[in-house]
């Protein structure tokens, strides 16, 4: 992302609405002070929630700047979840989500992050919210079969396994395993998939997870990198669709859904839900949060 596109997602953002100049101030201190530090700098974030950021960290420094990076998504899961449910999170990277899931709304968290350099950040960020105990974390990916992948382990948010005939100077084999194997005595209420294109692999193991009546809300990264592999994402819309599950894009201010025909086309994320009643019940009745002076 380019600086003026950063500075145009900070001013646009919702929770920055009120006090933009700030926002962009926070972007500067970021920027002086992040190459200042020696190492990681811990921010206060949600509720007491904490994270350690590095300069480069793209997905965390967008926390920084806007409250939420990703808005409408972490809404949901702040509204939708509670501490009686368990959260997946499949491509954790250093743990936005599970943060929020497991260190803010108190549920129990399965964390899967497969490149070791970037899963030791997790756990970083997993022990500075006392939550280590609480979310499963193990150094793995999640496919369609259990073996061994290669990933690229340079590329930050945007690391991925490697597709067929595809060149990387710096990779690392990983375990990787299905979600109905390790997730089998688990009925976890809702789960967030960013796996830069390797979504369908993720969701052809993941049959029993999926059906399951508790798994009632996904969130999903479909921004057309499954082309690296030859997956076709109108394929997964159809298996979401054939296991009960509908598109949906999530407007946290008036906490109401809009219904899509496909995937989201305003942002990265889908919102697919399996029972919208039993959503709205949960959205409408989970307490507000108040980031930036902004309340949702």
């Amino acid at each position: 992302m380019t600086i003026f596109r950063t500075l145009q997602f900070i001013a646009s953002h919702p929770l920055n609405k009120h006090d933009k100049t700030k926002a962009l101030w926070r972007f500067l201190s970021w920027q002086i002070s992040s190459r200042m530090a020696p190492g990681a700098i811990a921010f206060d974030w949600v509720e007491r929630s904490r994270f350690l950021a590095r300069c480069g960290e793209t997905g965390l420094t967008g926390n920084i700047y806007t409250g939420l990076h990703e808005f409408s998504d972490m809404a949901y899961l702040l509204h939708f979840l509670r501490p009686t449910d368990v959260f997946v999170d499949v491509g954790a990277n250093v743990g936005s989500y599970t943060i929020l899931a497991c260190g803010v709304v108190g549920a129990r968290g399965f964390s899967f992050e497969p490149v070791p350099s970037t899963h030791a950040r997790l756990i970083e960020n997993l022990r500075l919210n006392h939550i280590e105990t609480r979310v499963s974390h193990p150094n793995i990916g999640i496919g369609d079969q259990s073996g061994s992948i290669q990933f690229t382990e340079d590329g930050d948010t945007v690391n991925h396994a490697l597709a067929a005939g595809e060149v990387s100077a710096n990779t690392v084999y990983v375990q990787v395993e299905t979600l109905d194997e390790v997730l089998s005595l688990e009925k976890p209420a809702l789960m967030k998939i960013d796996v830069e294109g390797f979504e369908t692999a993720v969701l052809r193991g993941a049959e029993k997870t999926l059906a399951d009546p508790t798994m009632n809300s996904v969130i999903m990264e479909l921004n057309g990198s499954g082309d690296r592999y030859g997956f076709d994402e109108s394929a997964i819309l159809e298996l979401m669709f054939d296991v009960g599950f509908r598109s949906y894009s999530y407007e946290p201010f008036s906490r109401t859904f809009k219904d899509l025909e496909g995937k989201n086309l305003e942002c990265g994320n889908t919102l697919f839900i399996k029972d919208r009643k039993y959503a709205e019940e949960r959205v409408h009745s989970a307490s507000k949060i108040t980031l930036n002076g902004v309340s949702f």
